[in-house]
């Protein structure tokens, strides 16, 4: 059997570009070398696509200071990676990509958009999905046609912000404080805040507008937090891991807690009450489905004291990283990471053949 090309890409532009880096070391660690031969491509926070030349460099980050430009052409009869180096210019033809790439102009719908002009199967959702998962504000409008319980919330456009007591008192109008403030489309809860009074909401508004020209202050879910991973999709039927549950070292889970405090738990197969465990897997699958998943995603949810399940956001890319829940779950239920990375390319493969 013949090898096939695979162009794995990281980094990006978006502020979760250290956790791309972070992810992607695991991934290319776990792709089967007797099937692929690589093409690495980081892209820098400023937008550059570089040509990577392995994995010593993405660790050591000296791949930033690579010369050998790189391109996907958009040419579907082409489907192949343009290298450029002291103006001489090299094709090759790419049989996958492995977008290991984490918010913004990567789990976004734009480089899935670029992949399918070129007719280039890729891992993960397509573009309608990404793009919808990603928006939390419109992740919420598809998933209230589902009937799964959310928390209440409140949408401000950076616009708004020049009359911040208006908006202030829109949010402390709809519910009491703490509330929570993200951005609508970020992941890794960078720009996300608690607040617990108005000087802090105001603090927050102003922070997450630095990410996102949308912004969605919610209602404070006292509950557990627990995640669950879903693959499928397309022809595949969905299928659900068990559950996880985070145990931050934080008032909550933001980006410091999740990446940089070893306080911070993750814990698998944690005894929830009543059915609630059977209800996040359903809803995870409800619900990738519902934005027309494909691939993979993790769904993460709060439980209440009571059994409710509150369904928090859906993430197409989630993190490779050590700490990463995604292929932990799959572990534990049976699937080595070997295997996962396996799967989620086959099944990419698959993805024009429906």
């Amino acid at each position: 059997m013949s090898k096939k090309t695979a162009v794995v890409l990281f980094g990006g532009q978006s502020s979760e570009h250290v956790v791309s880096c972070m992810s992607v070391v695991n991934v290319i660690n776990h792709i089967d070398k007797e099937k692929y031969d690589l093409v690495l491509i980081g892209i820098t926070e400023e937008g550059q696509w570089i040509k990577t030349d392995s994995v010593e460099t993405i660790r050591d980050e000296s791949w930033r200071k690579g010369t050998v430009e790189a391109y996907i052409l958009p040419d579907a009869t082409k489907q192949c990676v343009l290298f450029v180096e002291n103006g001489k210019t090299e094709s090759v033809k790419a049989d996958v990509v492995f977008p290991v790439l984490h918010g913004l102009f990567g789990e976004d719908g734009t480089i899935q958009g670029l992949l399918e002009l070129a007719r280039i199967p890729y891992v993960g959702c397509g573009v309608l999905a990404s793009a919808v998962a990603m928006d939390k504000l419109y992740t919420k409008i598809v998933v209230d046609k589902l009937g799964v319980k959310q928390a209440e919330y409140v949408q401000v456009l950076r616009h708004e912000l020049k009359d911040m007591e208006k908006m202030v008192k829109r949010v402390e109008d709809a519910f009491p404080y703490p509330v929570f403030v993200k951005p609508s489309n970020a992941g890794s809860s960078k720009g996300v805040s608690r607040a617990d009074n108005r000087q802090e909401l105001t603090a927050a508004l102003t922070e997450a507008a630095t990410h996102d020209r949308k912004i969605l202050i919610e209602e404070m879910i006292v509950g557990r937090e627990i995640e669950c991973a879903v693959f499928g999709g397309g022809n595949i039927p969905i299928e659900a891991s068990g559950v996880g549950e985070i145990l931050a070292a934080a008032q909550f889970y933001d980006f410091e807690a999740k990446y940089y405090n070893s306080e911070s738990k993750t814990v698998v197969n944690p005894e929830l009450p009543g059915d609630a465990t059977e209800q996040v897997r359903k809803a995870a699958r409800d619900i990738f489905q519902a934005v027309d998943g494909y691939g993979l995603a993790r769904v993460d949810f709060f439980v209440k004291a009571d059994g409710t399940v509150v369904f928090n956001e859906i993430n197409t890319m989630p993190g490779f990283t050590a700490i990463s829940m995604y292929p932990m779950l799959w572990e534990n239920a049976g699937v080595s990471k070997d295997q996962l990375v396996d799967r989620l390319m086959e099944h990419a493969m698959n993805r024009y053949q429906l």
